[in-house]
């Protein structure tokens, strides 16, 4: 076995359908008195929910969270924060909430309590990210790792078929770079198949039945498994690939990650064989990039980065970005490699 070093920082977990009525107990837990609501327009109801559960701890609901978090709007949601007198932050909803979440903490010190509707794994991880100028630049801190995390696999009834499938990829993307990754342990293998599986059995199961509690249950165990991964080793190509692209064009998330993980697995895959072997396992497949691009289509989701709105010309910027600060990685940064990855992705053609 190779030497390696575990040092795990995890947040508190609840999880269980219904879970959702502690949350005055978690908060109470924490030492919190004047929590400010954060969510995305669209999950503005679910955000005044947990005001109404709050009751007199809530001092303020900012339901304006959008996509790869804007510097610009961190900015506004820490004057809010400072505004109101806040002493910690809900965060409902997926990546794009708790990262606005995070972005108050990173300069305010609020605590967060994620309650995740998505199975987008940020609220495991001390990873944050910011956008300027068109340039997404992440980073990892301890301040914005949430204190917290409901799993309330009954929040995630209403997640569409396919925001599921792309949002469930996007957590297997997660797991799948931490079984490759340079400081990675057994502990987190073990942690990355099991989610990778846990997610994948549960896809089938949701698009006979989205309303299916246990099959939720699964993917949201799933998703718990693969963001703590995340938060847990260093990311490489696909990571790197999609922040690029995210911050520079403003493309959907999950999506986005569901489109480049087949590219990037194949172009990693004679780095690292052992780590394609397991993924492939966990997804009861001999081959892991080809299965999770027919899921794509199986499941009737964007193929191609041109479907997602980005420009052709977009191909040059982010192989000049991905080469452009090294970072570990199974396979040599190539940049006319990474071009080639590109313009498959771009066009929707099979990973090769």
């Amino acid at each position: 076995m190779n030497p390696f070093i575990f040092e795990p920082k995890i947040p508190r977990v609840v999880f269980g359908a219904g879970s959702l009525r502690s949350l005055t107990r978690e908060i109470d837990a924490m030492q919190a008195r004047r929590a400010l609501v954060l969510s995305t327009p669209a999950q503005a109801d679910q955000a005044e929910r947990v005001a109404q559960i709050l009751g007199d701890r809530t001092v303020g609901i900012f339901p304006k969270a959008v996509m790869h978090v804007p510097l610009e709007l961190a900015r506004e949601a820490r004057s809010e924060a400072d505004r109101l007198g806040a002493d910690c932050m809900v965060a409902i909803g997926g990546g794009s909430t708790i990262g606005l979440g995070k972005a108050i903490a990173l300069e305010g010190g609020l605590p967060i309590l994620a309650i995740p509707t998505t199975y987008a794994g940020s609220e495991m991880t001390s990873i944050y990210g910011l956008t300027e100028a068109g340039i997404k630049k992440t980073g990892r801190d301890t301040r914005v790792l949430p204190h917290t995390v409901i799993y309330d696999p009954e929040l995630t009834l209403s997640l569409p078929l396919n925001m599921t499938v792309s949002s469930g990829l996007n957590a297997i993307a997660h797991a799948a770079e931490g079984l490759y990754a340079h400081d990675g342990n057994p502990i987190m293998a073990l942690m990355a198949e099991e989610g990778i599986r846990a997610i994948a059995a549960a896809l089938d199961p949701l698009r006979e039945d989205p309303s299916d509690i246990t099959a939720r249950s699964d993917a949201l165990y799933g998703s718990w498994l693969c963001g703590t991964v995340l938060g847990a080793v260093s990311i490489g190509l696909h990571h790197k690939l999609c922040h690029t692209l995210g911050g520079a064009f403003n493309l959907p998330h999950s999506e986005l990650h569901a489109v480049i993980l087949p590219h990037a697995l194949a172009y990693n895959s004679p780095g690292a064989p052992q780590a394609l072997a397991r993924i492939a396992r966990a997804l009861g497949v001999q081959d892991a990039p080809a299965r999770l691009y027919e899921l794509l289509q199986r499941y009737e989701l964007p193929v191609s980065l041109a479907e997602l709105g980005m420009p052709r010309e977009g191909i040059d910027l982010a192989a000049n970005l991905a080469v452009k600060s090294p970072y570990p990685n199974p396979q040599p940064l190539e940049e006319q490699r990474i071009r080639k990855l590109l313009e498959r992705a771009y066009e929707g053609a099979a990973p090769n």
